[in-house]
């Protein structure tokens, strides 16, 4: 592949075709997180339908845990053999993900193979998740022109955000078209299938990726050193890991969790899924409007600000929701923290890339991201099963507050580490 020359610019194209797996991926999680209930009565059945709940809520976390294995694997082939290579790789992991969750019978079918499967599917689609967000951001640092990382990087977290939004509005007419039995017993696929039918076309988008240049000035690193370095790096991967919580715990809480949420609440499934959706268009919005200011004013003003907020305001705005649930206030709360979530997130993303030695820029941005998603990816099955203790549904504000507080920290100690300038 022919490297990128100086004066050659990242088109919109170039963007799309970088951010399409992250797309799938995203769509795929929050189609998971959407129909928890549904998928939780088809594999996993009990007497109780909060235990069934929680069982799919934890399903869906537990391929978080493989993330930090994929960051590592598929992390190191691609600082080895190139950021092209590793997102075809990674698109072609989690197709196989999708598919399984996709096509594989019911419990009253196939009985306790159906749950194995789709436990296996889902840590698949968690390994190969562990470098695809990583390697994506990496590529758009590199390829973005000089002064503007902060606004290119940002597309990697918007892809998710149109995920959110299609996922969410395909639910809407879903619940609009079939009734609750149907959307239970077999509706619940569809959305899946369509992510399914998207894979050629996402295939053929990536095969004509560029490689980056900075990528081309350094190709013949070994994996063995690759390795080394991740290793003496293991501290800035920490304070990766807690730059990052913010972002999953928020983002989760925000997008996967609301319609579940919604529901706890005892709010209309079709209105909670219409949140989600206003949820993930506001987040579009807000990525590329902070990542652009982050480029003007630096990143760390906005990360110190943003969990500062947070902070303050997590537990207040949720205590206010719960005293009197309405669709109103909900999408209220949601757009607020949206606005949080998403003004650190852009500035967050490319900040990592600054702080992570290049030789492991894939490896260690993906492994940092990683173990912070394999918590941040549990805060539905965490708030749902801290809410069943508690009795109380605010406790959602608590979680993201403690985070919040987590992720300042590691701003605050990561300052000496970031270099702000053009990778």
């Amino acid at each position: 592949m022919t490297s990128r020359s100086p004066g050659t610019r990242l088109t919109a194209l170039d963007v799309v075709r970088i951010a399409s797996g992250n797309f799938l991926e995203m769509y795929d999680f929050m189609v998971f997180g959407y129909f928890a209930a549904a998928i939780g009565a088809a594999y996993f059945p009990s007497g109780d339908a909060f235990s069934t709940l929680l069982k799919s809520l934890a399903t869906f976390g537990v391929g978080f845990l493989m993330r930090p294995l994929g960051a590592i694997i598929l992390g190191a082939f691609t600082d080895r053999h190139g950021r092209r290579a590793g997102l075809l790789l990674t698109l072609a992991l989690m197709s196989v993900g999708i598919v399984t969750l996709t096509v594989t019978p019911g419990y009253a079918t196939i009985g306790l193979l159906a749950p194995i499967l789709v436990l296996a599917g889902r840590l698949l689609q968690g390994f190969s998740a562990g470098a695809e967000l990583g390697n994506v951001s990496v590529y758009l640092a590199e390829m973005a022109p000089p002064g503007a990382k902060g606004f290119y990087v940002s597309w990697q977290s918007a892809s998710q955000q149109v995920a959110v939004i299609t996922a969410a509005l395909i639910g809407v007419l879903l619940t609009w078209r079939l009734d609750t039995a149907s959307l239970a017993d077999w509706g619940w696929r569809i959305p899946l299938g369509i992510g399914c039918l998207l894979v050629p076309l996402l295939f053929v988008l990536r095969r004509h990726l560029r490689e980056s240049e900075a990528f081309e000035k350094r190709r013949d690193v070994e994996a063995a050193t690759i390795l080394r370095t991740l290793w003496e790096s293991r501290g800035r991967v920490l304070m990766g890991l807690g730059l990052v919580l913010m972002t999953t715990v928020s983002f989760y809480m925000i997008t996967a969790f609301t319609p579940t949420f919604g529901k706890l609440l005892g709010l209309p499934e079709r209105a909670n899924l219409l949140v989600t959706a206003a949820v993930g268009a506001s987040n579009l919005v807000w990525l590329p409007l902070m990542g652009a200011l982050s480029d003007r004013i630096g990143r760390k003003p906005i990360l110190i600000g943003c969990t500062t907020l947070a902070i303050l305001t997590a537990y207040p705005t949720m205590l206010w929701l719960t005293n009197s649930p309405t669709v109103a206030k909900l999408i209220l709360v949601e757009l607020w923290l949206s606005a949080i979530y998403a003004s650190y997130n852009s500035a967050m993303v490319v900040y990592l890339t600054e702080i992570v030695p290049p030789e492991v820029r894939a490896s260690g941005f993906s492994l940092a991201y990683s173990l912070a998603t394999a918590v941040g990816g549990f805060t539905p099955f965490i708030v749902t099963w801290a809410i069943g203790a508690s009795h109380s549904q605010a406790i959602a504000g608590v979680w993201l507050t403690l985070v919040a507080a987590v992720s300042l920290a590691a701003v605050l100690i990561s300052t000496p580490f970031a270099r702000e300038e053009p990778i």
